[in-house]
């Protein structure tokens, strides 16, 4: 237990570095951290020697390592995001009877990563490794909504791309309805992807309270009648909540 907080600020400079747009000098590190700068030549040096981070001479700066960049590219290959998720999605289909699919942001899109689906379902244009205007999608707005207002309009910043001729056309639009999901807690589009379906969305967020995924629910509009969206809602957002604690993620402080 003694070798713990040692852990602590070693994690703690991996997070900062792998946050920073390039890398950073020793006393930027420290007074972030909060550490003596003694104390963080002597942690930087060790964390140097098992390839976790590296000194740039040159520029007298400190950047991830080799074994940093080997053990995210692990953490890829174990698919982690999608072990977690495939049983909570499958307890979802078998509550609703309708199809659940788990995607990501990707930039100003919605990347779908895991699809589940009931004995009899209908076609969807969203598929794994599909990607969908970010906007447009239930689960793209609802990881947009608890974005920082900044990040948000340097992903839109020019003109809105729509499929049905529903949806967001501006960023003053997309602003409008991304802070009524935040307030309500998901997001759902009706027609905007395809005509004749809707889909309900809630997200998943990460140690820091940043959204990380999303859980989606689609079904054919007229299978549900209006008055009963909220409750598939409901059985969203207790999935996206299961999410978040098997991510050891919390939600972010409103």
């Amino acid at each position: 237990m003694s070798q713990v907080p040692a852990a602590r600020r070693a994690l703690a400079v991996l997070r900062l570095l792998a946050g920073a747009p390039g890398p950073l000098p020793a006393s930027a590190i420290a007074r972030a951290l909060e550490l003596p700068r003694s104390s963080t030549y002597h942690l930087l040096t060790a964390m140097a020697e098992d390839g976790f981070v590296t000194y740039i001479p040159e520029e007298g700066r400190w950047g991830l390592g080799v074994a940093a960049f080997e053990t995210g590219s692990a953490y890829l290959r174990h698919e982690p995001l999608e072990r977690l998720a495939r049983p909570l999605l499958r307890r979802l289909v078998d509550r609703v009877g309708e199809t659940a699919q788990l995607g990501i942001l990707h930039g100003a899109e919605t990347l779908y990563l895991l699809k589940e689906q009931p004995p009899r379902h209908a076609t969807l244009v969203t598929d794994v490794g599909v990607r969908m205007p970010a906007q447009l999608t239930a689960s793209g707005r609802s990881m947009l909504a608890h974005l920082p207002p900044a990040q948000v309009r340097a992903l839109f910043p020019g003109r809105f791309v729509d499929r049905t001729g529903l949806g967001p056309a501006s960023l003053r639009d997309l602003r409008r309805v991304l802070s009524d999901d935040a307030r309500r807690g998901w997001s759902m589009e009706d027609g905007h992807i395809t005509e004749g379906f809707a889909s309900i969305a809630a997200c998943a967020f990460d140690h820091t309270g940043h959204p990380t995924a999303a859980i989606t629910v689609t079904f054919r509009r007229d299978d549900h009648e209006e008055g009963t969206w909220p409750t598939i809602a409901d059985q969203v957002r207790t999935t996206a909540a299961s999410l978040t604690t098997r991510l050891t993620g919390r939600p972010p402080v409103t």
